[in-house]
């Protein structure tokens, strides 16, 4: 047997040791029958290494696929080679798309499978990379399957979710949306019992204990990458085993879970990516990689916020610090990580020191609505959130595209789109929760794109020019950025040297507001200068 099944049937009798075989037999079949049906292959098994990825949701950036396929060439001119596209399957939109009704079903209003396939091919053919949100944790309760399970203890689909009769199992595991959920537990009065969910109550968890569950998942990936789809970000991974006695999160049968998709895409056809969202601190994180057996990518999520507080601060420290191997250990040679500046989720101070939340409060909460989490995180644009000072804006840009890693840009902030209120408002009304997140959710500025194209005063036109002119260096010296940099902190400038066989590279940030003069270069307060030789 291939050795990549042999993997699966190996992991597999781990995880499911009581007499599973059957399933085990029924999950191979399945992978041998869709391998030969496996047409497409992206060129370049390693694309999510390389270029820079454009972060959206499809209703508010265009409206529906059809209009995507207009957006193309805007996408393609400012240098994305990576689309990762926000929920877009079938969903009663109370979470943004992440809870999920029907995992196989593009949303009607985007224009349905037909025109989402569509798009991925002329995507491809722009040399643009397609990977979107699978919620691989929980369903929405509007799934099928939750609403026969949650209708009789016998139901065909019980099993696919957990339940207790009471609320008190799993005490250990956290609250994630503390201040929007008071318990991870929801009472059902049909079957007078209670069912669990990490996030909102209209998520239930998926039951992984069930090895149903863990198929249906691969068939629903093996699904989208047959029409074309290169990669799927894992919303909400580190969650997946539950556990008593244990916080849930990062459990060893999560990893085995992860492997077994792999080693399932891989015997398919090598060059879908798995993007692990594990918000988790570096040396939990690089556990998602495995051996290069496990996810291609994961997000770096402790060092966003340092970026914010070194520019605050004017002290390089703080980036140079969480970039250390004691806080990020070395990733294996065919991972990457993804690194950001703003995402549609929150800016996190979830795992950063008390002392250094306070200050991130106090330095960026410019308004006491965009409190995400009772202090947890702070919401809002990147314009708004830099004060409207497109300097410091492009200067947080010049410091992402220095650091390792593959560079996210958060739909409208390459154009300087500012916080949604009228959108918060909506949402806040429509959910029934005061989600700050809504803030930086609201639809694409089209006012502010042609400004960013035809208006050389405007900050939206600043902003852009000089993103797209990073992105364009980062694609023409790939063998540059390829090399390990170093970072130093050279009284308040961050400097980042990377040298190949015969040209160098040193990008000086000053994240201070003074004058400095680094290496015979003079930078302005705020300004960032990258220095080819």
């Amino acid at each position: 047997m291939n050795n990549k099944l042999n993997k699966i049937s190996e992991l597999w009798l781990k995880l499911y040791p009581a007499n599973e075989e059957e399933k085990l037999n029924e999950l191979i079949d399945f992978l041998k029958s869709k391998k030969e049906n496996m047409k497409y292959e992206p060129e370049d098994k390693f694309w999510y290494k390389k270029g820079l990825v454009y972060s959206t949701y499809v209703d508010l950036f265009a409206g529906n696929f059809e209009k995507m396929k207009e957006k193309l060439d805007y996408l393609s001119n400012l240098g994305v080679t990576i689309l990762w596209l926000l929920p877009i399957l079938e969903s009663p939109m109370n979470d943004q798309g992440f809870d999920i009704s029907d995992f196989y079903k593009v949303r009607d209003e985007l224009g349905g499978n037909k025109s989402f396939f569509e798009f991925v091919e002329l995507a491809h053919q722009k040399g643009i990379k397609i990977l979107f949100d699978v919620a691989i944790n929980h369903t929405s309760d509007k799934h099928p399957w939750f609403q026969d399970a949650k209708k009789s203890k016998n139901s065909r689909y019980r099993d696919y979710y957990i339940w207790s009769d009471t609320d008190k199992k799993y005490s250990q595991a956290r609250l994630l949306f503390k201040g929007m959920v008071n318990s991870n537990w929801t009472y059902n009065p049909e079957t007078d019992d209670y069912y669990f969910h990490r996030f909102y109550e209209i998520q239930p968890d998926l039951n992984y204990k069930n090895p149903e569950v863990l198929n249906e998942m691969i068939k629903i990936f093996t699904f989208w990458k047959q029409h074309g789809v290169d990669g799927f970000r894992m919303d909400a991974a580190p969650f997946l085993w539950k556990e008593e006695g244990t916080n849930c999160e990062n459990l060893p049968q999560t990893h085995m879970i992860l492997k077994i998709f792999r080693a399932a895409l891989d015997y398919l056809k090598e060059g879908t990516a798995l993007i692990a969202e594990a918000n988790q601190p570096p040396k939990d994180v690089v556990d998602y990689f495995g051996e290069s057996d496990e996810c291609h990518v994961a997000y770096h999520f402790p060092v966003m916020p340092k970026i914010f507080l070194a520019i605050a601060e004017g002290n390089p420290e703080y980036i140079i610090e969480t970039l250390s191997e004691k806080i990020t250990p070395p990733v294996p040679k065919d991972c990457q990580w993804f690194v950001f500046l703003r995402c549609h989720d929150e800016l996190t101070l979830e795992f950063v020191e008390p002392e250094e939340r306070n200050k991130m409060l106090k330095y960026y909460l410019l308004d006491e609505r965009w409190n995400f989490r009772e202090g947890e995180g702070i919401a809002g644009r990147l314009y708004n959130q830099m004060n409207k000072d497109y300097k410091k804006v492009l200067l947080a840009y010049s410091v992402l595209f220095s650091l390792n890693g593959t560079p996210i840009n958060y739909y409208g902030d390459e154009i300087a789109m500012e916080n949604d209120e009228q959108f918060y408002k909506i949402m806040t009304e429509k959910i029934g929760y005061k989600d700050s997140r809504f803030f930086n959710r609201g639809p694409f500025n089209e006012e502010k794109m042609k400004k960013a194209i035809l208006d050389p005063q405007s900050d939206s036109y600043k902003i852009y020019n000089s993103i797209r002119n990073l992105i364009e260096f980062k694609k023409g010296y790939t063998d540059i950025f390829s090399q390990e940099p170093v970072y130093e902190n050279i009284e308040g400038v961050f400097k980042v040297s990377r040298n190949s066989e015969n040209k160098s590279l040193i990008i000086y940030n000053n994240l201070t507001n003074k004058e400095k003069k680094v290496d015979d270069v003079i930078l302005k307060p705020y300004e960032y200068k990258w220095v080819l030789d």
